[in-house]
C-alpha cells in the first residue's frame, strides 16, 4: 500500500488540498481574526506536511460493509470537525474507498454548484424578523469571543450559531477545514471516483434550517447557551475522540451526557436533522447496490447510531451490515 501512496500523492494532495479548501468556505471555515488570544487558524498542509500525513495515516472512526450480489459496498461514519492528521484516510477505509465504483456523501462540496447553493441558503434572509435584542447581544459577544470575521454576520442567526458550536473544538486542534467528508471527497477525485450527493443543498438546509421565527429563535437561544455554558468546546472533543477511536457506544448514549437534547424543542430538532434524514439515505444506498454498483457512503457518525440509524435501516431491509475492526496502530 505505501508504494501505491507514493504513485498517488501528487493528485491525492491536490485533491485533498481543494477539499479542505472547499471547507473553508462554509460556515465554520471562514476568514477569523488573528490575536494573541485567538484560537489557530486552520492551514492548508504543504507538500512535505502531506507526505508525512499520508505515510503516517491509520484507520479512524465507523466502517461497516454491505453485501449484496457479490460485491461489497460500505458505510463509514465520519465527523464534520477533524483534526489535521485525521483528515488523511487510513489503509483499510483507503482500499475499500479504492474498491468501490463510487463515493456517496451528504454533500458534494467539490461541485460548484452545491457550494453556491449551499452559501445562498445560509446568508441572511432580508425579510427574516430581528433576533430579540437580548439574544442578538448574546451572540454577538460569542462572535467576539471566537474571534470571528465580520463576514459571520451576513448568515442566518442559525447558522452563525451552528458555526460557533462547530468551532468551539479549535484550541484543542478540532476544526471543520480538516472535515472528513471533504477529505474523503479530495481523496475519491485522486482516485478517479465519481462523487454522488445523497442530498441536495436545499433539502438539508431544510432539515437544519428553519423559516419558523418562533424555531429559529428557539434554535439560537439552545445554541448560545451551549456555548455560554462553556463546555460546548470539550463535548465536540468528546465525541470527535469517540469518533477516532470508533466508540460507537459513546455516541449511541449521546443524549445521556451531552445535555443537548434536555428539552422537547432540542429532542425534536436532533430527530428532524439526524434521523429524519436517514431513511432517504438508505434508499440512495440500497437503489446503488441493486443496481449493481459498489458504493462507499460517507456520513456523519451519528447517523449510524441507534433504532433509526443506516446499520439499522439496511437491516432492517434485508441486509446484513458488518462492522468492520481496524487493527491497532503500530506502536513505536
Amino acid at each position: 500500500m505505501t508504494g501505491t501512496l507514493v504513485r498517488w500523492m501528487p493528485a491525492m494532495g491536490r485533491w485533498l488540498r481543494r477539499g479542505l479548501a472547499a471547507a473553508l468556505l462554509v460556515p465554520g471555515g471562514m476568514a477569523w481574526a488573528q490575536a494573541a488570544d485567538c484560537p489557530p487558524a486552520a492551514a492548508m498542509p504543504g507538500p512535505e506536511q502531506l507526505r508525512t500525513l499520508l505515510r503516517g495515516a491509520r484507520d479512524r472512526g465507523l466502517l461497516w460493509r454491505v453485501e449484496h450480489g457479490g460485491r461489497s459496498s460500505w458505510l463509514y461514519g465520519t465527523v464534520h470537525t477533524a483534526r489535521l492528521d485525521w483528515s488523511v484516510p487510513g489503509p483499510t477505509v483507503l482500499s475499500a474507498l479504492r474498491g468501490s465504483d463510487r463515493l456517496a456523501l451528504e454533500l458534494d462540496l467539490l461541485d460548484p454548484a452545491v457550494l453556491q447553493a449551499l452559501q445562498q441558503g445560509l446568508r441572511a434572509r432580508p425579510d427574516a424578523p430581528p433576533l430579540p435584542e437580548d439574544l442578538e447581544r448574546r451572540l454577538a459577544a460569542q462572535r467576539q469571543a471566537a474571534c470571528a470575521g465580520p463576514e459571520l454576520t451576513g448568515l442566518r442567526p442559525e447558522a452563525q450559531v451552528m458555526a460557533l458550536l462547530a468551532l468551539a473544538g479549535r484550541r484543542e486542534g478540532l476544526d471543520p477545514a480538516y472535515g472528513i467528508d471533504a477529505a474523503l471527497a479530495g481523496t475519491a477525485k485522486a482516485l478517479g471516483k465519481p462523487v454522488l450527493g445523497l442530498e441536495t443543498p436545499e433539502r438539508q438546509l431544510r432539515e437544519l434550517l428553519s423559516d419558523d421565527p418562533v424555531r429559529a429563535t428557539d434554535s439560537v437561544r439552545s445554541g448560545l447557551e451551549q456555548l455560554e455554558g462553556g463546555g460546548a468546546g470539550s463535548k465536540l472533543s468528546t465525541i470527535a475522540q469517540a469518533w477516532a477511536d470508533g466508540r460507537l457506544q459513546l455516541l449511541e448514549s449521546l443524549p445521556d451526557w451531552c445535555h443537548c437534547m434536555d428539552s422537547a424543542a432540542e429532542r425534536e430538532q436532533y430527530a428532524r436533522a439526524i434521523d429524519g434524514r436517514n431513511p432517504a439515505m438508505a434508499e440512495a444506498m440500497v437503489r446503488e447496490m441493486r443496481a449493481g454498483r459498489s458504493v462507499f457512503v460517507a456520513v456523519g457518525a451519528l447517523h449510524m447510531v441507534g433504532p433509526q440509524g443506516l446499520p439499522a435501516l439496511l437491516a432492517a431491509q434485508g441486509f446484513q451490515p458488518q462492522r468492520v475492526q481496524f487493527p491497532p496502530p503500530d506502536r513505536p
